[in-house]
């Protein structure tokens, strides 16, 4: 992007919207065009840098009338980078849909057909305020940017302290949208390290022929336009910190040379049979199971060993019930600032609701809320009934809620759900305990359906046969 606008992509397979949206907005904005996922994701590859803001369909190819090709393109994008500010512009418009994309980390939802200029509004609202931070557990100036008093923040802090100075690598695991960047650039801040140089690299955004030459750098005629030698992030980390992000995508076959590297330091730039060494301390974050991975041969086990000789949980936002507050706090104060306007405030009622609320999307989703409520709100004060819009309460998490063994609390814990949750529907809410449970006996029994099967106390034709019906929903 070579233009002084800023960036937008603009992801809709109807030319029409997508023809008149780039005459009407590329007069403020420098407008990229993409049809589908696969177009998108080599769309980012070409960029120098990812765009700040995207306008999206949820009906996308090649399932128009159903949103999860929208919903996965969300999730590509904030892997890409986490700074990206979506926006969802779809006529699948109904409440669920718009508050899952809201979950998922989408900025807001417009709904089909909107005025161009409306749409503009959206952009350069989104625009208006910053992301300090690729997410986290909060992002903050000063000497702690780990927002939280619960004794899981307190824990993850001093753990962050006992590790900063290590030369050994740390593995930080946690959901999308908890704070593992923000994890990752504190060791660093607090490390030996600090004046040094950190370097971060998103392997799930760059084509997996690219992650060896980017890594490790190549010499001049490597490839296909190396018209010149080229170091690596390895190189230009040099004494300092390199972040490696979704590790758990890196092919198989780089593996074994990061874990190289790991050893003793050594590594070849693409082209040449010179050793270089490096010395950067390595930190990687995943939020994928990584024991499971490697039970499943998609990676590594010396490498995840090489890995988690330090090892950080970030806890999902669900498990931090006091820290939500905190959250709001900080983030109200730090975006009224930004759009100088007096903050929101929640009534009683409100802020019982904010307790409940599991945040599914984390603290990403948290911030995009206080975004929201903030432009809408300012200076108001805001009920449930405006805070439930907000929020993406059809989604059901079985796994993040203990099941009560007693009747009593089962009857307690059912009179909670049916309160809190809007559009309840116990068809649904049964397939997807089921569904969790059979999942859950599959990855204990390593996929052998005879043990699943004991181990849920049904026969093996029943479980095949639920199996198939979750696979054609």
């Amino acid at each position: 992007m070579n233009s002084d606008k800023p960036g937008l992509l603009i992801v809709d397979d109807d030319p029409l919207i997508t023809d008149t949206l780039h005459f009407v907005l590329s007069r403020d904005f420098e407008v990229f065009v993409a049809e589908t996922r696969a177009q998108v994701r080599s769309l980012l590859t070409q960029l120098q840098a990812p765009p700040p803001l995207a306008l999206v369909d949820l009906g996308l190819p090649p399932m128009q009338h159903r949103p999860d090709e929208g919903f996965a393109l969300i999730t590509d994008l904030l892997n890409h980078s986490k700074r990206i500010k979506i926006l969802v512009l779809s006529g699948q418009n109904d409440e669920a849909n718009a508050r899952h994309a809201r979950a998922l980390g989408a900025v807001d939802f417009i709904a089909k057909p909107a005025e161009p200029a409306d749409i503009k509004k959206a952009l350069l609202d989104a625009l208006r305020f910053d992301q300090p931070s690729e997410t986290g557990s909060a992002a903050a100036d000063g000497d702690d940017p780990i927002i939280g008093v619960s004794f899981a923040m307190e824990r993850l802090r001093q753990q962050i302290r006992l590790y900063a100075d290590a030369p050994f690598p740390v593995l930080i695991e946690g959901e999308s949208g908890s704070g593992k960047e923000l994890v990752a650039r504190s060791l660093h801040r607090w490390s030996v390290r600090a004046n040094k140089p950190y370097l971060a690299l998103n392997c799930a955004a760059i084509s997996p022929t690219l992650v060896e030459p980017t890594l490790f750098g190549y010499a001049k005629g490597a490839f296909t336009g190396a018209t010149q030698a080229h170091s690596g992030y390895f190189e230009d980390a040099r004494d300092g910190t390199l972040f490696l992000d979704e590790i758990g995508e890196l092919p198989l076959e780089l593996q074994a040379k990061l874990l190289r590297v790991l050893e003793n330091g050594e590594y070849q730039r693409v082209g040449e049979t010179q050793s270089r060494y490096s010395n950067a301390r390595i930190v990687a974050a995943t939020n994928r199971d990584l024991r499971r991975e490697v039970r499943e041969g998609r990676f590594r086990g010396d490498l995840y060993h090489r890995l988690s000789v330090f090892s950080v949980h970030v806890p999902p936002l669900r498990e931090q019930q006091e820290d939500k507050f905190a959250l709001l706090e900080h983030f109200r104060a730090l975006y009224s600032a930004q759009a100088k306007v007096p903050p929101f405030t929640l009534t009683p009622q409100a802020q019982k609701l904010w307790e409940d609320y599991h945040f599914p999307g984390n603290v990403r989703e948290l911030r995009n809320i206080v975004i929201r409520l903030t432009t809408k709100y300012a200076g108001r004060s805001v009920g449930p009934q405006e805070l439930e819009a907000e929020f993406d309460l059809d989604l059901v998490n079985p796994q993040a809620i203990p099941l009560p063994t007693d009747a009593q609390t089962l009857r307690d814990y059912a009179k909670k759900h049916l309160k809190s949750v809007h559009g309840f529907n116990l068809d649904r809410i049964m397939k997807q305990w089921e569904k969790s449970y059979v999942e859950a006996a599959l990855d204990m029994t390593h996929g052998n359906l005879s043990q699943a099967a004991r181990l849920l106390g049904i026969n093996r034709t029943t479980l095949y046969s639920r199996m198939q019906t979750y696979q054609e929903e």
